[in-house]
């Protein structure tokens, strides 16, 4: 089954309708997706290994401003290990009841131990002792049993501790863009496109063909 975006309602989008910013134009799309999308912060990242293969999953953002676009993950995991061979991503973000995604490339770095601290303590203690319990990535020989197993042990190690410290191996990323793209479905198919790219201290921004 195809689907025509625009069909329903044609949302036009100019380059007037714009902000010259492409982190406020963001987060004016990401409240307004936040009113209707279920899970606005879902988000496609796409990295590649060492030897240039690529490779995508869905992560969730947490947290965007000025110096970029922060997610968090295990670092002895896949994604961790093609980071630290090549520091670069994309980053892409599809909200089908509005019709629109936002592409974002960019390079990317490890946060300060003391934002992924900050982060993590925030975080319910279930996903906290998780942290711990996951060897992210790795083949699990038997069945879900051991990875209960695991995730047992880890509540036992932490019972009666009302904090439990980020393991080292768990932390945070920043990606810093050099490109933005917005997207808005349009009717035939004939979609508005919006490339912004780093412009002295500024940005360019252009249209694209869909």
């Amino acid at each position: 089954m195809s689907y025509d975006y625009g069909a329903a309602v044609d949302r036009p989008l100019t380059r007037e309708s714009l902000d010259d910013d492409p982190f406020a134009q963001f987060e004016a799309w990401f409240g307004e997706a936040a009113e209707v999308v279920r899970e606005p912060e879902a988000m496609c990242l796409a990295t590649v290994d060492a030897d240039g293969s690529p490779d995508a999953r869905m992560v969730l953002l947490k947290g965007v401003g000025p110096r970029g676009f922060r997610f968090f993950t295990n670092y002895q995991g896949v994604k961790a290990s093609q980071l630290e061979a090549a520091p670069t991503a994309a980053l892409l973000f599809f909200w089908a009841d509005l019709e629109r995604q936002i592409r974002i490339r960019g390079t990317v770095e490890k946060l300060p131990p003391e934002e992924s601290d900050e982060y993590f303590a925030s975080r319910g203690r279930g996903s906290r002792i998780g942290a711990w319990a996951s060897p992210q990535s790795e083949v699990i020989p038997d069945s879900r049993e051991e990875l209960d197993r695991l995730n047992e042990e880890a509540a036992a190690r932490f019972e009666g501790e009302e904090e439990i410290p980020r393991p080292e191996h768990w932390g945070g990323y920043r990606l810093t863009p050099v490109q933005f793209e917005f997207w808005q479905g349009r009717q035939a198919r004939l979609h508005d496109r919006f490339r912004y790219l780093p412009d002295g201290d500024g940005w360019k921004v252009e249209r694209l063909a869909p």
